[in-house]
C-alpha cells in the first residue's frame, strides 16, 4: 500500500483542480465533471477565474450556450455542461429509501406524516415542479405553487417567510427531475423549464451514481468512503451499492483513504504548486470533505468555514494561508486579504494580481487591497 504525505496530497488535488491554469477550453477543466458550485454571489465565476488562463468577465458563464445552472449536489446551484445532463439526472434519481431520505435531508419523523416512502415523496414534488414550471417564474412564486398542489405533510410553516411552503431541500432536490433549472444571474433565485425536457424518470442508474464517486476521488483523493458522500450527499451505507471499482487504496499520514488506481502516478509526483490564488467561498478545492487534509490547524480552519459569512481563502504554495472577503463601495470593489501568517514579498504581490483578477470578474475597473 502507498503512504503519502498531506503535502503531496494537496499537491495533487491542485494540479487536479487546474489551480495551475493551462491554457486550453475552460470547460475541458476537471471541476465541470461534477459541476461548479454558485451558492453565493459570483462563487462560480470567480472559481474559474482562478483556474482560468484568459480572461474571465461577468458573463463568462451566464452567457454560454453550453452551461446551464441548476441545482444538483446536495440541492446545492451548479454549473453544468448541457450535454452531461442526462447522465447527471440518473446519477441523482436515489437508489434506495436510506439515499432518498438522506438527499431530501429529512428523518424519519417528516417521513412518517406524510405516509409515503422517501422516493415518491420526491417524485411527487417533481412531478408538480414540472406542472407549475412551464416559463420563467421567480422561486418564490414556483415555491407557492407548488405547495398548494402538495399534500400539506410536503410542507411547513416557515419563521422567515411568515408562511407555509415545501421543504426548501425537497423542492431544490426535486427540480432537476421535473426539468427545472435556473436562471443565471439572478437575484432573487429564478426557475425556468430546462430546454427538451424529458419525461420524470424514477429509473435508479447505478453506474451513473458510482461515476460521481469516482470524479470526487479524482478530483479531491485521496479520501474516505465518508467523504465521497458527504460530497454526494448521500447516506453512507448506500456506497456498498455504487462504490467505484479500479481504486487503490493508500494512507494519507496514516489514514486509509482511496483514489484511481490510474492516478497513483500522479499522486506520487504532483507538481510543485508554486502559485497565489484567491479561492472564493465554496470553491470545489474547499468543498473537499476531509478539512483536516486541507487546513490541520483548528484555528485556521474555523476562520476559513465560518458557519455564517463564509469568506474567500489565500492559496499560497499548496496551503490555505489565509483568508480574504471583498465589498463593493460605489463603482469600486475592496478586497481585504487576511494571512494567517506573515508573506514574502512575493506572494502579497501575487495576491494584489490576483485581486485584480477578482475585481475583472466582478465587473469592476478599480479596486483596491487592505491586508488585514
Amino acid at each position: 500500500m502507498l503512504d503519502v504525505s498531506r503535502k503531496q496530497v494537496m499537491a495533487y488535488r491542485i494540479a487536479e483542480h487546474g489551480l495551475h491554469r493551462g491554457a486550453g477550453d475552460p470547460l475541458a477543466l476537471a471541476v465541470f465533471d461534477l459541476g461548479l458550485q454558485d451558492s453565493m454571489r459570483d462563487t462560480a465565476l470567480l472559481g474559474l477565474a482562478a483556474r482560468s488562463a484568459g480572461p474571465v468577465v461577468p458573463t463568462t458563464l451566464a452567457e454560454d450556450p453550453r452551461l446551464t445552472l441548476v441545482w444538483s449536489h446536495r440541492g446545492a446551484p451548479h454549473f453544468h455542461r448541457r450535454a452531461d445532463l442526462p447522465e447527471l439526472v440518473a446519477s441523482l434519481v436515489p437508489l434506495d429509501e436510506a439515499d432518498a431520505l438522506a438527499r431530501i435531508l429529512w428523518q424519519q419523523k417528516e417521513l412518517a406524516q406524510t405516509g409515503l416512502s422517501a422516493v415518491d415523496v420526491l417524485f411527487t414534488t417533481a412531478r408538480a415542479l414540472r406542472k407549475v414550471v412551464t416559463k420563467t417564474m421567480s422561486k418564490g412564486a414556483a415555491s407557492t405553487a407548488v405547495t398548494k398542489l402538495l399534500p400539506d405533510s410536503f410542507s411547513y410553516a416557515c419563521r422567515g417567510c411568515q408562511a407555509t411552503h415545501v421543504y426548501e431541500q425537497l423542492m431544490r432536490v426535486a427540480a432537476l427531475h421535473g426539468g427545472v433549472r435556473l436562471e443565471a444571474d439572478q437575484s432573487p433565485a429564478t426557475l425556468a423549464p430546462l430546454e427538451d425536457r424529458g419525461r420524470v424518470s424514477t429509473r435508479a442508474d447505478p453506474a451513473a451514481a458510482s461515476r460521481v464517486l469516482e470524479r470526487y476521488l479524482r478530483l479531491n483523493g485521496p479520501a474516505a468512503q465518508g467523504d465521497a458522500a458527504g460530497f454526494a450527499g448521500t447516506a453512507k451505507s448506500v456506497l456498498k451499492q455504487t462504490w467505484p471499482a479500479d481504486l487503490a487504496e493508500v494512507r494519507v499520514d496514516g489514514r486509509r483513504a482511496f483514489l484511481p488506481a490510474d492516478r497513483l502516478a500522479a499522486l506520487e509526483n504532483p507538481p510543485t504548486p508554486s502559485l497565489v490564488r484567491l479561492l472564493p467561498p465554496w470553491d470545489p478545492f474547499t468543498q473537499a470533505r476531509d478539512k483536516s487534509v486541507l487546513v490541520p490547524d483548528k484555528a485556521y480552519a474555523k476562520e476559513v468555514w465560518k458557519i455564517l459569512g463564509s469568506p474567500g481563502a489565500l492559496l499560497v504554495d499548496g496551503e490555505l494561508l489565509g483568508t480574504w472577503r471583498a465589498k463593493a463601495t460605489g463603482k469600486r470593489l475592496a478586497l481585504t486579504i487576511s494571512p494567517f501568517t506573515p508573506l514574502q514579498r512575493a506572494h502579497r504581490t501575487a495576491a494584489e494580481d490576483e485581486a485584480a483578477l477578482v475585481a475583472t470578474a466582478r465587473g469592476y475597473d478599480t479596486h483596491t487591497v487592505v491586508w488585514a
